[in-house]
């Protein structure tokens, strides 16, 4: 308890992990609001296999350009489009990215704008795709910026772990080990084949950690730099400066109408079939919540209010993980054989898939429009964690009171509600109302790079801890049970939604 007869218990502001995950999540804002930067390594590769199964394409674009440069009296552009064919059809791929540059260089003399931009970009796409090569993401730069990015989130997590008197030298000794297998992750993520699947850095890091801790064992020497709940928590936090809310309301309300039938619905039926099984209501409100609100970080606010079991909030998540793997894939391209409009692809997709980056990814496969949809949908249901959240602590803290316990007080309330949600919605409202848009969105570009390498290194720690074995001895299976029909209805129920709220039968379909 924070509080109690003595007084309350101020300790509990450094020594409690949703409180120092706001803390570091504030400072890593401040800094980078006080004027700090940085690069973030990059990932991004493709093998000469796949350069080369390219080129014809390309060839075929640049002749178009060197074509319309012609009859649009564009000389120098002509010239280097003709240059940049000649490289192609020489297949040097260090060749081919200088003339690409040269070429884009070109384009931005180029007086029609629109076909400037047209030229710009397909040089600028292959001249990106000519540098991103293994040879690049090893060299001595790139490495050293994941050196210091290493040495960063260290001294951030050695700070964490003084604070709330963990054994530092432990941890010192095994977040290395898990930073570099995070690392592992995003050059897996990074190579093309991967990436245009949507086959996410989290997907990956979640598929390391299973393997090791199923086919193996992890040492006792690395689970003190296990800290699943501390990573995700920091992560949640730099997420609430991203959450805007000028965003959304400058593209309407629909996703908010939406976001509020979904969670009411879903989150009712998930308790109700959880009660049905013989699921107790605490993992039965995680369950819910993970289903309804959006995935990992709802299930992650919702354990902290309902003081649950880490073992059940690491089943949901588990299970939230590797249901969004198969829905990222298959909801855009059944969208796309169907001819569904894109506002309500997006909408859909939003709205059912549980995590952020996940829906980006299937957001990505649909099409632009679309994945602007399910941005906002899924970021009105972000906003809707903390709403979420307080609800269950006040609904946990008079069950106990029902159940012959005393009257809850304010503090009993206070005291189950999420530490780490104050912070996600504190930085949410100053990023939005007290900081100009352009800074605010400086910042969170690079906080967001930051934000996904503390989801990538939480992920890797679920799947470090999670065992199938356990997975299924755990109610029996109920929960796995619980949650998938649950997301059957929820994929259905939105989808009507959709339809209805997005698709011009309710209202009018709305441009973004």
């Amino acid at each position: 308890m924070e509080g109690n007869k003595e007084g309350i218990n101020w300790s509990i502001l450094w020594k409690s992990d949703d409180w120092m995950s706001v803390w570091i999540g504030f400072l890593i804002l401040a800094v980078f609001l006080a004027g700090a930067t940085m690069q973030l390594p990059k990932w991004k590769w493709m093998g000469d296999g796949a350069f080369q199964g390219k080129i014809a394409g390309w060839t075929t674009k640049v002749e178009a350009v060197a074509k319309d440069a012609e009859s649009k009296k564009e000389a120098a552009l002509k010239d280097q489009a003709m240059a940049l064919k000649t490289a192609l059809d020489g297949k040097d791929r260090k060749a081919i990215g200088e003339a690409a540059g040269k070429m884009e260089t070109a384009a931005k003399e180029v007086k029609d704008k629109d076909f400037q931009k047209k030229a710009a970009k397909l040089a600028s796409d292959i001249k990106g795709d000519t540098g991103a090569t293994v040879s690049k993401v090893f060299s001595g730069g790139n490495l050293l910026k994941a050196l210091y990015l290493l040495i960063g989130f260290g001294i951030l997590g050695v700070i964490g772990m003084a604070f709330m008197g963990l054994p530092i030298g432990k941890f010192i000794a095994g977040f290395p080990i898990v930073f570099i297998l995070s690392a592992v992750s995003y050059f897996i993520a990074g190579n093309n084949i991967v990436s245009y699947y949507g086959l996410e850095v989290v997907f990956w890091a979640l598929i390391i950690g299973l393997l090791i801790s199923n086919l193996g064992s992890v040492p006792d020497w690395l689970k003190t730099a296990i800290k699943t709940e501390y990573f995700i928590k920091i992560g949640l936090v730099l997420l609430g400066a991203e959450v805007l809310f000028g965003t959304i309301a400058k593209v309407g309300a629909y996703g908010m109408v939406q976001s509020i039938l979904v969670i009411g619905a879903i989150f009712y039926f998930t308790i109700w079939f959880a009660r049905k099984v013989g699921l107790d209501d605490e993992f039965g409100a995680i369950l819910a919540t993970g289903v309804s609100v959006c995935g990992v970080s709802a299930a992650i606010a919702a354990g902290g209010a309902v003081k649950g079991d880490p073992k059940k909030v690491s089943h949901t998540i588990s299970l939230v993980l590797l249901c969004a793997i198969p829905m990222l894939i298959l909801e855009p391209l059944i969208a796309k054989a169907i001819g569904m409009l894109p506002a309500v692809t997006g909408a859909w997709v939003g709205g059912t898939i549980d995590t952020t980056g996940a829906v980006v990814a299937a957001g990505a496969i649909a099409g632009p429009e679309a994945m602007a949809v399910a941005v906002v949908v899924k970021m009105a249901q972000n906003v809707l964690i903390g709403l979420v959240a307080f609800l269950l602590a006040v609904w946990f803290a008079f069950k106990g009171q029902s159940a012959g316990g005393e009257k809850p007080s304010l503090m009993e309330i206070w005291t189950r509600f999420p530490k780490f949600v104050l912070g996600f919605i504190v930085a949410s409202i100053v990023f939005s109302f007290f900081m100009p848009e352009a800074q605010a969105k400086a910042v969170t570009g690079i906080t967001a790079g930051l934000r996904g390498w503390w989801f990538t290194l939480a992920f890797l720690c679920i799947g470090l801890e999670t065992k199938f074995s356990e997975l299924v001895a755990m109610g029996g299976g109920k929960p796995a049970v619980v949650f998938l029909v649950a997301q059957g209805v929820n994929i259905i129920w939105t989808l009507i939604l959709a339809y209805l709220i997005f698709g011009g039968i309710l209202f009018p379909v709305p441009t973004f």
